[in-house]
C-alpha cells in the first residue's frame, strides 16, 4: 500500500486567520493530489503570544471554527485528510493541539503533552495520549513540535502501529529536530513528516527546514530554511511495517523491557 504525502511550509500571521486562510490556499492547491497534507504548528493563529490574554483571542473553539470549516472543505473538494496545528480554545482553557480533517470535518485531535519554554505560561500540558488514525489503508499518529526531545512518545506510536508520524512544527533551534527526526524514523522504522513554519514573530526566528524520512532514516524531501513549500513522498506500508533489522532482529520483538526502568 502506497499513498502520497505533502507538507506545508508556510509563515502563518499571527492573530490573522483570514491571511493564513488566503496564505495556505495556493499551497495547498500544489497540494491537492495528495491523500494527506501535514500543516504546521498553531497555523491558525500564529506562535509567539504576547501573553496568555492574546493567545485566547487569536484561538478558536474547533467547533465553530473558520479554520477547520475551510479545511474540511479543502478536503472534501480532494478527497484527501489534513493534518494541523491549531490553537485550541476548549472553554477558558487553551490547548496547542493538532487535528486531523477530513471532508466530514474533525475526525481526530492530539494536545501537545509536553510545552516548550513560553507555552507553559500559556497551554494547559495535552491531556489526550496520542492515537493511531487511518486514510487510505495508512496508519498515522501525531506529535506536535517539542514533543521531538521525547524518544518514549516516537516509540510508543510505533508500538500502536503507526506507518507514519506527523509532526507539525514551529522549531526555534536550528538543526535539532531536523537532526533528530531521521534517527527516531530509523529506529522505529516509520516514515516522519515534520511540517515546519518560516518567519519571524518578535524575538522569535523559525527555522524551516520541513523534512520528510523514511524507515531506513534517510529524508526523503526536505524544504529551505525561508521558503513557503510544499514537500511530496510516498508512504509505501511495505517498509514501514518491516520491522526487521537483520534477519534475526526485529525491533520490537527482541526489546526486553523488563531492563529498561
Amino acid at each position: 500500500m502506497t499513498i502520497k504525502l505533502a507538507t506545508v511550509q508556510f509563515c502563518p500571521a499571527l492573530g490573522d486567520v483570514k491571511k493564513n486562510i488566503a496564505s495556505l490556499k495556493p499551497l495547498l492547491d500544489k497540494a491537492k493530489e495528495a491523500d494527506l497534507v501535514v500543516l504546521p504548528e498553531l497555523a491558525n493563529s500564529g506562535y509567539n503570544f504576547r501573553d496568555r490574554k492574546q493567545a485566547l483571542e487569536f484561538s478558536e473553539d474547533p467547533q465553530n471554527s473558520l479554520f477547520v470549516d475551510f479545511l474540511a472543505g479543502y478536503a472534501a473538494a480532494n478527497n484527501n485528510t489534513v493534518v494541523t496545528g491549531f490553537n485550541e480554545r476548549a472553554g477558558n482553557d487553551l490547548y496547542n493541539s493538532a487535528l486531523v480533517i477530513n471532508g466530514n470535518g474533525i475526525i481526530g485531535k492530539y494536545r501537545k503533552i509536553h510545552l516548550f519554554w513560553n507555552e507553559k505560561d500559556i497551554f494547559l500540558p495535552g491531556d489526550l495520549k496520542p492515537e493511531v488514525y487511518e486514510t487510505a489503508g495508512v496508519r498515522f499518529g501525531l506529535l506536535i513540535c517539542f514533543d521531538w526531545i521525547f524518544p518514549e512518545l516516537w516509540r510508543a506510536l510505533a508500538l500502536k502501529g503507526v506507518d507514519l508520524i506527523c509532526h507539525p512544527s514551529n522549531l526555534v533551534l536550528p538543526g535539532k529536530a531536523q537532526k533528530a527526526v531521521p534517527v527516531q524514523a530509523m529506529m522505529n522504522r516509520v516514515y516522519i513528516a515534520t511540517a515546519n513554519r518560516t518567519g519571524t514573530e518578535g524575538n522569535l526566528t523559525f527555522t524551516g527546514n520541513s523534512i520528510i524520512a523514511d524507515p531506513e532514516g534517510n529524508v526523503i524531501a526536505s524544504a529551505s530554511p525561508a521558503s513557503e513549500e510544499v514537500l511530496f513522498a510516498d508512504v509505501d506500508t511495505e517498509k514501514s511495517r518491516n520491522k526487521m533489522a537483520t534477519p534475526r532482529n526485529h525491533i520490537f520483538n527482541d526489546r526486553r523491557p523488563e531492563f529498561y526502568f
